[in-house]
Order: structure tokens, then C-alpha cells, then sequence
């Protein structure tokens, strides 16, 4: 049975959904601005940033007026649910990111969306990995002592995140996983307590994600052990990655991409690929996004879909093995 806050929120979009695509050559329409949907609160949030910054240099490159509607609630499956009901003409799009698309299914019963089946893939935008961030007076200087230490004392250290199910709480579970480390789970309602508490020692550890921390890390605040990625973040370039550590499994971010409603003519997705591909090739661009921590992505639709279905098998294994649900 589908949540019935999903129910409440889907009511009124499901009025505005059936209206007919328009052909790939009348788009975009002069008089009908393209709304991207972000399913999460305004506010300046790194998803939010992002979005508008993308929403902007979209609406130049079309000629055309594209803005952001915000639709927070559900940890993104009001917003995200709207998407997938809007019409399939290029009007509405989603700009959405790894816990919605690729987590929830797993962390909710009954969604009245599969990201998979409910949207075409347009393309990756960018990338925010987690962190490893860990109290000063923790007896530690990198990722191998951290191992050894959690090792050594199973259940003494507290980590914090935003909530079951949130990235810092997976990104914890895909350590505990991938180092046989015990580690105890303290879920805050906002990542700002969560930090504060870190730095006054109630608790531990976090695995925030890099835009949270970069802050109290440069002032040296809190001690960085590892980026749960591939690849160095451009804000904390002196910090090393969980790969380069020895650990090449345990990597963890959120990643966002742009979607759109299934059945949008082809035609439509493709010049949005390309302009979201050539956007991200802009160094003024490049740079506003390594300053809030995030990498460029980009690439084909295909690669997109590939991505997401990966994620979605890769943290489906986290999710059943650390036992969580969200009703």
C-alpha cells in the first residue's frame, strides 16, 4: 500500500499530468517556462546551489526562462513523485540525487516511483563525497589507527549523521561493512548538531559529506582521515581517498543527476545532454562547483542509467545488511 503521505502529495499533480508531449522542434516553448523540481527545501543546500546554478546557465544556453521549484518532504519522494507524474514534453524536469533515486527504494515500501521506470536518464551533474571526519582528541592521525582503534574498542565510538537512511548514516554502515569495524550509529535531526557535537566530543566520528566540514577541517577543528572517493575533493586537496588508502570498495558520496518524466521525445533529452555536458565544461562552472566541494560529472544518457542502476544494487546490499526501514 503506498504511503499515504505520498497519496496526499501526488492529488494534485495528478490532474496536471496527462497533457500531450509537444513535438522536439517546438521546444522549448517561448511561452511555458521549464521548471526543474528539486525535491527538497530551498535554502541554499548543496543540491539547491547546484540546481540553481545549473537552472541559470540552462535558461542562456536555451533562451529560454527555466527555474527551480522546490518540493521538500519524504526524504525527496514528494518532489520526485511529482516528476514522475508531470507531462512528458521537456516542461518539468528532476533534479534529484543518490538517496532519492538510488537508496529510497530500498529504505521505503511501496514508492509510487522506480526511479529506473519512471524517468529517461539525462545526465550526471556532479559529485559530493563523504568525508571521514573525526574528534581531535580521538588517539588517531589516519584511516589505518582509525580502523585499528574502532577494531580494538567494538562499540565505543559513536558516529553521527542526519538520520536513518541519510548518506552519513549509509556511508557508515559501507564502513562497518568493508572494515569490520563496530561503530555506534547516533542519528541527529539537523547535520549542523550533529558537528557541534563532534567537535565537543559527545560523539566520535562522522561521515559528512565534504561542503559540512570543510570549514571546521581548515581551521582545524575536527581531523580528516579519508574522502570516500576515487579521486582527491578539490576543497581539501591535502587529504587522501579511502581508494588510495587501500580501501577501493569504500566509497560513498552523493552524486546529482538531471531527469526528466518517461516518454519525453528523444530528441529533447539529447539537447539536454549536450547542454548540460557543455555547461559543466564552463571554468566559471568548474570553479563554483570545487568551491562548495563538488566535481563536474556529466557524460551520455546511457551512462547515467548505468550509474543508477549500479548504485541502487550497491546500496540495496547496505540496506538490508544494516537492517533499516523507513515507513
Amino acid at each position: 500500500m503506498r504511503n499515504s503521505l505520498f497519496s496526499l502529495a501526488l492529488a494534485g499533480t495528478l490532474a496536471t499530468g496527462l497533457a500531450a508531449p509537444a513535438s522536439a522542434a517546438e521546444w522549448p516553448a517561448a511561452d511555458k517556462p521549464i521548471q526543474i523540481i528539486v525535491p527538497a527545501p530551498g535554502g541554499g543546500g548543496t543540491g539547491d546551489t547546484i540546481a540553481r546554478l545549473m537552472a541559470d546557465r540552462l535558461g542562456k544556453r536555451l533562451k529560454a526562462s527555466v527555474i527551480v521549484d522546490n518540493r521538500g518532504g519524504a526524504n525527496g519522494n514528494i518532489g520526485a513523485s511529482a516528476a514522475a507524474t508531470a507531462p512528458a514534453d521537456g516542461s518539468r524536469l528532476l533534479f534529484s540525487w543518490a538517496g532519492t533515486l538510488a537508496v529510497n527504494p530500498s529504505l521505503y515500501r511501496g514508492l509510487p516511483f522506480d526511479p529506473q521506470k519512471s524517468f529517461a536518464p539525462i545526465a550526471l551533474v556532479a559529485d559530493v563525497p563523504n568525508i571521514l571526519v573525526v574528534n581531535n582528541e580521538l588517539p588517531v592521525r589516519d584511516l589505518a589507527e582509525f580502523i585499528h582503534f574502532a577494531k580494538a574498542n567494538p562499540g565505543r565510538l559513536n558516529y553521527g549523521s542526519t538520520g536513518n537512511g541519510s548518506s552519513m548514516h549509509l556511508a557508515g554502515e559501507l564502513f562497518k561493512r568493508e572494515t569490520g569495524a563496530q561503530l555506534v550509529h547516533v542519528p541527529y535531526a539537523a547535520p549542523g548538531q550533529a558537528t557541534t557535537n563532534l567537535m565537543a566530543n559527545e560523539i566520535q566520528a562522522m561521515f559528512q559529506l565534504v561542503p559540512g566540514v570543510v570549514g571546521q577541517v581548515k581551521a582545524g577543528r575536527l581531523k580528516a582521515l579519508a574522502v570516500m572517493s576515487p579521486t582527491r575533493s578539490p576543497a581539501l586537496a591535502d587529504v587522501p581517498t579511502t581508494a588510495e588508502l587501500g580501501h577501493p570498495k569504500l566509497l560513498s558520496s552523493t552524486w546529482f543527476a538531471l531527469l526528466a518524466p518517461k516518454g519525453t521525445p528523444a530528441a529533447i533529452l539529447d539537447r539536454l545532454n549536450t547542454e548540460v555536458n557543455e555547461i559543466l565544461q564552463d571554468p566559471e562552472v568548474r570553479k563554483s562547483l570545487a568551491d562548495m566541494g563538488a566535481a563536474p560529472l556529466g557524460g551520455s544518457r546511457q551512462a547515467l542509467a548505468e550509474h543508477l542502476a549500479a548504485e541502487t544494487s550497491k546500496w540495496a546490499r547496505v540496506v538490508k545488511e544494516s537492517g533499516v526501514q523507513v515507513q
